[in-house]
């Protein structure tokens, strides 16, 4: 077999213990269509090369026994990052996809200088801990991305952000993402829109964004910026949104929205805001409540009717609203559908990964260029030098 056809194929196994963690080494063997010895063989080079292990699985009736695969445990590994608005997330994802999340931290100043030097000493400190484990990082940002530079994130007031100081003289490899996106991402590989051929992803925290998913890949656009949906303008054209358009939903479903139909001043966090509303509803929030329920109802329709999506999940702060005004977001969601699709609408699902999805989304982001060619030849040429 070829070097490029034995990596082909250790690849392809890599990928579905990412998305089937637990995977037996017979199901691999029946999903690839490899021949038993094929598959001994190449689940024998990657255990030898550090990259998996096998344990006995349960035996379940006659048949041959089998193996249950998972990640080496001095495989390589992932360092996934989040920003968010408020501060940032980080975790150390296997080549299972298992994610070891690490404490959340505050941001002490949001000008992009502070958080990115934050970030960077996370990731030498990650790198001292794994030494050369640590194959590369994957950054999840709240914003529009393209390459290694966030454009736009307007709920942290930056534009033209180059991120690669997060890897600046570790000689790590960094992948960027927005951060709906790479939730998505975890949904469709190992979450509520697993299988699904064509899936919708929305997640709210402070506005709306997501991604619009074929065969598990999010659709990039031509310049990689599609699926910021909280920019369609679903809502009030007389507002003006901080990206610089008009009527953005992004205004019509967050803690923003929820804060101005209280009457109250627009609040400084409005994810905490909004959660600590959605957490205890009152007979004074409900009204709008039920509004914000509605308007996300009305915009998911609006793109059920583009998209044509075979199932949506929702993540975020997207769940509990829902949760707290059912009947308003149903009546919004099927009022808003074209006629055709009310009798069977695609289902909304809550999320599988509600509070890690990003950071998973990230890892699987990461996973995939730890399973390339080119980073699989690296890893087993340094395992021979050592």
């Amino acid at each position: 077999m070829s070097r490029r056809g034995r990596w082909q194929t250790a690849a392809e196994v890599l990928g579905l213990l990412g998305r089937r963690p637990g995977i037996t080494r017979a199901a691999v063997a029946k999903e690839l269509r490899l021949s038993t010895g094929s598959a001994t063989e190449v689940t024998t080079r990657l255990r030898d090369l550090q990259l998996l292990s096998e344990l006995p699985a349960p035996i379940q009736g006659r048949g041959r026994p089998t193996t249950v695969l998972a990640a080496h445990p001095l495989g390589p590994i992932v360092l996934a990052l989040e920003i968010r608005q408020g501060g940032w997330r980080s975790g150390v994802v296997s080549l299972d996809g298992s994610l070891e999340q690490l404490p959340p931290r505050r941001h002490h100043s949001r000008r992009p200088g502070t958080v990115l030097s934050a970030l960077r000493e996370v990731v030498a400190a990650t790198q001292a801990q794994y030494g050369d484990r640590l194959r590369a990082v994957a950054l999840a940002v709240p914003g529009t991305v393209r390459g290694l530079v966030l454009l736009q994130a307007s709920t942290l007031d930056w534009t033209d952000v180059d991120l690669t100081p997060v890897v600046r003289d570790t000689g790590l490899f960094l992948l960027t993402g927005n951060d709906a996106t790479l939730a998505g991402v975890a949904e469709a590989r190992t979450g509520a829109a697993a299988g699904a051929g064509t899936a919708l992803h929305l997640i709210v925290e402070v506005g709306i964004g997501g991604t619009l998913l074929l065969d598990g890949v999010p659709v990039g656009g031509a310049n990689g910026t599609a699926g910021e949906y909280g920019h369609t303008p679903y809502g009030d054209r007389s507002v003006r949104c901080p990206c610089g358009a008009r009527g953005c939903w992004d205004l019509e479903i967050d803690g923003r929205a929820l804060a101005r139909h209280l009457g109250e001043r627009e609040p400084d966090d409005p994810y905490s805001y909004a959660d600590e509303l959605l957490r205890q509803p009152s007979v004074r929030t409900r009204q709008a409540i039920e509004t914000v329920a509605g308007a996300l109802g009305a915009g998911i329709a609006g793109l059920v009717n583009a998209h044509d999506p075979a199932v949506i999940t929702l993540g975020g702060l997207a769940v509990p609203l829902r949760a707290a005004a059912p009947d308003a977001f149903a009546a919004a969601y099927s009022d808003n559908l074209m006629a055709f699709h009310r009798s069977a609408p695609p289902p909304v699902l809550d999320a599988a990964h509600p509070t890690d999805g990003v950071l998973r989304g990230a890892g699987a982001l990461g996973l995939d260029h730890l399973t390339s060619e080119a980073s699989l030849t690296a890893w087993a040429d340094a395992l021979s030098r050592s």
